[in-house]
């Protein structure tokens, strides 16, 4: 395997908090996938803080992945297209949909996330990565 790019990310979960109160919540529905709003409801419904450091860490993996894959926030790359959720370990793992799936198949690119967050800050890590000689092949810029 080749590193085909490298993405981090720091956010305040009071900005996220913050975001939430301006649109009424609404921000967690354009952000999370499906399958990420499932399971942010189920640690609101616990705890407010369980729920927001979870929405910071998800919120925080895309803009992360979408560093290490080269795209920012630009088409393919949507907020609900990628998710970040957790094998019954606790390890976290990304999952694409649509056409960013189809994107980075084309590109064999698979990814490596970890997540963690504190009471004021949460803070994610990506590494993008191809077969070795993949990247030559394609191109970031395809």
């Amino acid at each position: 395997m080749a590193i085909y790019g490298i993405g981090t990310d720091l956010v305040q979960v009071s900005r996220i908090a913050a975001v939430m109160t301006r649109t009424n919540g609404r921000f967690a529905e354009k952000v999370l996938g499906a399958d990420e709003l499932r399971v942010y409801h189920a640690r609101r419904a616990r705890s407010e803080a369980r729920g927001l450091a979870y929405l910071a860490t998800r919120f925080s993996a895309k803009e992360s992945f979408s560093k290490a894959i080269g795209l920012g926030m630009h088409w393919p790359m949507t907020w609900r297209a990628l998710q970040t959720l957790n094998e019954p370990s606790g390890k976290p793992f990304v999952v694409a949909s649509g056409e960013l799936a189809e994107w980075l198949a084309k590109r064999g690119i698979t990814a490596n996330v970890t997540v963690s967050d504190e009471r004021d800050y949460a803070v994610t890590f990506v590494v993008a990565e191809t077969p070795a000689g993949a990247s030559e092949a394609f191109g970031a810029s395809d």
